[in-house]
């Protein structure tokens, strides 16, 4: 792919077609990609090759969530997502600063292409104490503005488990819920499938110590698992370590066919379907 450096084989092509629930697009690491950021069209063509016909395209700032809404615009196969990421908000809060920049996402969500407010929720592992109130008056925000605007909440969930399910039921969750890069248990499987809630699963899933993720997945009803990339990080295996992105899938689906004893292609239409559900069709 260009000329960056790092950049894995690419699977064979899945027997149908799947959409990848959460990527970053915009997203360029130089230690992972060299000194060539890759072009999104070409990422898409790539992805494309291989049967991930579609993404969705997650805002974790007031510049990204711009860049996802330019970038739905500009590609028939992507659709956005806008939000301040949680770790966003207490940066924002120390300069004063987060009641505009949730202004900007408000103005942001009521434009067509996007369908999802997200991501947004707590991240406990790299927020202390003191950043934790940021967190929840901006996670509070995006669940009402989700609810205004009636499209689907993305949720960020990192050491924060318990915190974001009873925000979540206090608040009142809106009617179309998605827990990116789910990392619970089956405990908490059963919970979100209690409320409806759909669990998106990236390539962790193919780590060999993912047990508990594992075990959520077997409880997960089969019409709320979502899948995704969370590219360019969270890279399935055989990969692990290196660069990700969208054409690196099928290793995720085809671990999810083989954990939940489906053939490739019931796979690839379920995982469609839920997704479509999830954010609408494009």
């Amino acid at each position: 792919m260009g000329e960056a450096t790092n950049w894995p084989t690419a699977p064979e092509p899945l027997l149908g077609t799947v959409i990848d629930s959460h990527t970053h697009l915009d997203v360029h690491d130089n230690s992972l990609h060299g000194v060539n950021a890759p072009d999104p069209q070409e990422l898409l063509d790539r992805a494309r090759e291989v049967g991930v016909d579609r993404v969705v395209q997650v805002g974790c700032d007031v510049a990204s969530s711009r860049w996802a809404v330019e970038a739905a615009t500009r590609f028939p196969s992507v659709i956005a997502t806008v939000a301040l990421h949680p770790n966003e908000a207490p940066r924002l809060a120390e300069k004063g600063q987060l009641a505009q920049a949730l202004e900007e996402i408000a103005e942001l969500a009521q434009s067509p292409q996007v369908r999802g407010i997200g991501e947004s929720g707590l991240d406990y592992y790299r927020t202390g104490e003191s950043g934790r109130p940021a967190q929840h008056e901006s996670f509070r925000f995006h669940i009402d503005l989700a609810k205004q605007v009636d499209k689907t909440l993305v949720i960020h969930d990192r050491d924060s488990h318990e915190d974001v399910i009873a925000v979540l039921l206090d608040q009142g969750a809106p009617q179309r819920v998605v827990f990116h890069c789910f990392s619970g248990d089956a405990d908490m499987a059963k919970i979100c499938a209690q409320h409806g809630w759909y669990m998106s699963f990236a390539g962790v899933i193919t780590f060999k110590n993912s047990i508990a993720l594992r075990e959520a997945l077997m409880v997960a009803p089969q019409d709320l698992i979502l899948v995704e990339t969370d590219a360019p990080y969270l890279t399935p295996v055989p990969n692990r370590g290196k660069v990700n992105a969208s054409y690196l899938m099928p290793y995720t689906v085809r671990k999810i066919a083989e954990l939940r004893d489906l053939s490739e292609r019931e796979a690839t239409q379920l995982l469609t379907q839920n997704t479509i559900r999830a954010f609408g069709s494009w």
